[in-house]
C-alpha cells in the first residue's frame, strides 16, 4: 500500500479537507458522504484494498472474481447503491490468529464491498481527524511511524523520564464503547448519512465457524454497544480518535496534568514516562481515566519499571539502561527483544524445515531473504549488532543444514557451504559486516 500512488483528484480533496480542519479547528463537516462514491475515490480504495490482499469475507467473493465480472462495472454498481442508499453492510467473517505465548486475537473479515466502502469512508474521514490528533499518538498515521514512538521513548528516558508506566489495555479494539466514539466522530461530521453508515458498521453481525464446521451468527458488538473490528480498513482511524480522548483527558486533568509525565501511544499500545518517584500516581491517575472512558487497564500484564535497573518491551524492543562495550559507559537506549528475536528465527526455521527441500534453492534463499529485509527494515534502530549477529548465525546454520539435506551430502556444513558460497554465490542477506558463529540463543 505505501508504493501505490494516490491519483491527483484523491490527494487535492484529501488535501482540501486536511487543511480546512487544520485552519478551523471547531468546524464541522456537513457535506461528505456524497464524496464516498466518486468514481476516482472508489477506484483508488479498491486499489487499496487489493494491494492488502486478504481472505474473503462471508459471501465467498476474491479480487479475482471482481477482477473477472469486471472492475468498472462491480465499482459503478457499488457507487449505485451508495448513491439511493440501497446499500447494506453485511455480516464480518470472524477468524482467530495465534498470538505469542498461545493465546488467540480475533480478526474481523469484512466481504469486499464492505472493505471498499469503509476505504473510501478512510479517504475522507481520514485527512480531517488528523487535524485534530495529538503528536503522542503515534499509530496508523501518514508521515509517522513506530520508529518516531521509539525514538520518542528513548529521548524521554535519556531526558531523565526513567520511571515507566508499562500499561497494557484490557482488549482496547473490543471493549470502545460506540456512543461516545460516535459522539468524538460527531464532534466534527455532522452529516447524517455518513455517520448513520459509521453505526451500521459498528453493529454488523458476527459469523463464526467452530472446528466441527458449524456457523453461528451473532450482534454482540451491536446488543453490548462495544467494540470495532480488529482487521477492517476503519478501524484504525477510529481506535486511534477514541484515544484521543484518554491523551485529552489526561492533559485536561490536574491530577495527571501536575505530573509532567510523557505519553508515547501506538494504536493500543502505552507507556507513560515519568521523572523518579511519580510512576505510581501516574498508573492510579491512568486506571481512573480508562474507567471514565469505559476502558479498563490489564492489570497482570501492565507494571512499574524503574528503567535504571530493569527493562520493559515496547512495539518489539526492549529499553533499558546498557553499557558501551567500546567506552564502558551507561546509557539508556534500545534493541530488539528477545521475543522478536524468537519470533523470527521460528521463521527461518520454517522456512528450512527438511519438508521444503523440494523448493529450488534460489526459491528458498529468495523467501529467507524476504524475511530478513522485512525483519531489518523494521529492527533498524538503537542497538541492533547483537541481534544481527543471533539472527544471521542462526540463518547460515540451517540453511547449510537444509542445503546438505536437498544435495544428501553427509559432510561439515561449514566446509561444504562456507560464507563465500551462501553470501557471494547463492545471494543471501547479509545482516553483519563480518562472520558470525555465535549460537542465536546466546546472543
Amino acid at each position: 500500500m505505501g508504493n501505490l500512488l494516490t491519483p491527483d483528484s484523491v490527494g487535492k480533496l484529501r488535501a482540501a479537507l486536511h487543511a480546512k480542519a487544520k485552519a478551523e479547528p471547531e468546524t464541522r463537516f456537513h457535506a461528505l458522504y456524497d464524496k464516498l462514491y466518486r468514481s476516482d475515490v472508489l477506484m483508488h480504495a479498491y486499489e487499496r484494498c487489493r494491494s492488502n490482499k486478504g481472505a474473503p469475507g462471508v459471501d465467498g467473493q476474491t479480487f479475482a472474481d471482481v477482477q473477472a465480472y469486471g472492475v468498472q462495472k462491480w465499482l459503478g454498481e457499488l457507487a449505485q447503491k451508495l448513491r439511493k442508499e440501497t446499500y447494506e453492510p453485511k455480516p464480518i467473517r470472524r477468524v482467530n490468529i495465534p498470538k505469542p505465548g498461545g493465546k488467540l486475537r480475533p480478526l474481523g473479515i469484512s466481504c469486499l464491498d464492505d472493505r471498499v466502502c469503509m476505504m473510501a469512508a478512510v479517504l475522507i474521514l481520514e485527512p480531517i481527524f488528523e487535524a485534530d490528533l495529538p503528536p503522542e499518538q503515534y499509530g496508523y498515521r501518514s508521515g509517522i511511524s513506530a520508529h518516531d514512538a521509539l525514538e520518542s521513548v528513548t529521548q524521554g528516558l535519556r531526558d531523565g523520564y526513567v520511571e515507566v508506566v508499562d500499561a497494557d489495555l484490557a482488549s482496547y479494539f473490543d471493549t470502545i464503547p460506540h456512543s461516545p466514539l460516535l459522539r468524538s466522530v460527531a464532534r466534527r461530521v455532522v452529516d447524517r448519512r455518513m455517520l448513520s453508515l459509521i453505526k451500521r458498521w459498528l453493529d454488523c453481525a458476527v459469523e463464526e465457524t467452530d472446528g466441527r464446521g458449524r456457523t453461528t451468527r451473532t450482534r454482540v458488538n451491536r446488543d453490548t454497544g462495544r467494540g470495532i473490528p480488529q482487521g477492517s480498513p476503519l478501524s484504525p482511524l477510529l481506535a486511534n480518535l477514541y484515544m484521543r480522548r484518554f491523551i485529552l483527558g489526561w492533559q485536561r486533568w490536574e491530577a495527571s496534568r501536575r505530573l509532567g509525565a510523557r505519553l508515547v501511544t501506538y494504536a493500543d499500545d502505552l507507556v507513560i514516562l515519568c521523572r523518579p518517584g511519580t510512576a505510581g500516581s501516574a498508573l492510579a491517575c491512568l486506571r481512573v481515566l480508562m474507567t471514565k472512558l469505559g476502558l479498563s487497564v490489564n492489570e497482570t500484564k501492565t507494571r512499574l519499571c524503574e528503567v535504571w535497573h530493569e527493562q520493559f518491551d515496547f512495539l518489539g524492543y526492549t529499553f533499558g539502561r546498557y553499557f558501551s562495550w567500546r567506552t564502558g559507559g551507561a546509557y539508556y537506549g534500545a534493541r530488539p527483544s528477545k521475543k522478536s528475536v524468537k519470533r523470527v528465527v521460528e521463521r527461518l526455521r520454517e522456512l528450512t524445515d527438511r519438508r521444503t527441500v523440494w523448493q529450488d534453492v534460489g526459491e528458498a534463499v529468495g523467501q529467507i531473504n524476504r524475511t530478513i529485509r522485512g525483519w531489518r527494515n523494521y529492527f533498524s534502530v538503537g542497538t541492533t549488532s547483537g541481534a544481527y549477529r543471533a539472527v544471521e548465525a542462526y540463518c547460515t546454520q540451517r540453511l547449510r543444514r537444509w542445503l546438505l539435506k536437498k544435495h544428501k551430502l553427509r559432510r561439515n556444513g561449514r566446509l561444504a557451504y562456507p560464507y563465500e558460497y551462501l553470501f557471494d554465490t547463492l545471494g543471501l542477506e547479509r545482516l553483519t559486516r563480518g562472520r558470525s558463529n555465535r549460537p542465536w540463543a546466546t546472543a
